[in-house]
């Protein structure tokens, strides 16, 4: 069963005109989280400075409820300007990306391919570093090579690859026991191997949508701000972060 909102006095946030609004009374807010049921576009303005993490609409005419999914360009652009001020790290297919760059002005200083074998036409997404630079070394995997003699003797010690630039990750299927009613949902793990290996106390997710990246940085210790425009979709997100138990990748990250 989905939590209903929570009103709760902020202490991270002030609103310097002296309003009671949705500032003043977050959606959800617990000790690493706070969401927002607003347009990002009132919000982000007067939000502290952190690492924007994000999953934005694409502008392709998806079914969101309680959004146009199909802006002008020009609007688009204003969208993505307003709502992902650098710092920040953007997820979308890869001419987008590309276009990003633009409205951002600035070149990525990272770029990663999120791939997901899939019955899709795309079969995967960029992730683009605008503003700051992950560090792969935070986060390790398993070799490619374990019989090569060398790599054998660095398992042996304990040791892992870092992390690669090509992440092979399912999307969040019907059948994922992650699944909610959000129609576009970003895995867990994507929005964890970005915030390990990119540097910042506060995330803000302007599109909030399922709350992934706050589930993400919840489990991380890392805190939180997500806004969200559709109340059904606070509701999802609200109820996935108050079922997050703190801590439970916060000691794997502190062994890399």
């Amino acid at each position: 069963m989905l939590i209903p909102a929570i009103p709760t006095a902020s202490t991270l946030i002030s609103d310097q005109a002296g309003r009671v609004d949705f500032l003043a009374s977050p959606y959800y807010e617990d000790s690493l989280v706070t969401i927002i049921n607003a347009d990002c576009r009132d919000v982000m303005p007067r939000l502290p400075r952190g690492l924007v993490v994000t999953d934005p609409p694409y502008n392709i005419g998806y079914h969101y409820d309680g959004y146009k999914d199909r802006l002008t360009a020009e609007e688009y652009q204003e969208l993505i300007r307003v709502a992902c001020p650098l710092p920040c790290v953007l997820i979308h297919y890869a001419e987008n990306l590309c276009a990003l760059s633009w409205t951002l002005e600035e070149i990525p200083q990272k770029m990663v391919a999120w791939v997901y074998p899939s019955n899709t036409a795309r079969q995967w997404r960029g992730i683009g570093w605008w503003g700051c630079k992950p560090d792969f070394k935070k986060d390790g995997q398993a070799y490619r090579n374990p019989t090569d003699k060398r790599i054998r003797e660095r398992i042996a010690r304990g040791e892992r690859a870092r992390r690669y630039d090509w992440w092979e990750i399912d999307q969040v299927k019907n059948v994922s026991e992650e699944k909610t009613q959000h129609p576009c949902q970003i895995p867990t793990e994507v929005m964890l191997r970005i915030l390990k290996i990119t540097d910042c106390q506060l995330v803000i997710d302007p599109f909030a949508g399922s709350g992934t990246t706050l589930v993400a940085a919840k489990q991380l210790g890392i805190r939180s701000i997500g806004i969200e425009r559709c109340p059904k979709y606070c509701s999802i997100a609200a109820n996935r972060c108050a079922s997050e138990f703190v801590g439970l990748a916060t000691d794997s990250r502190s062994q890399l």
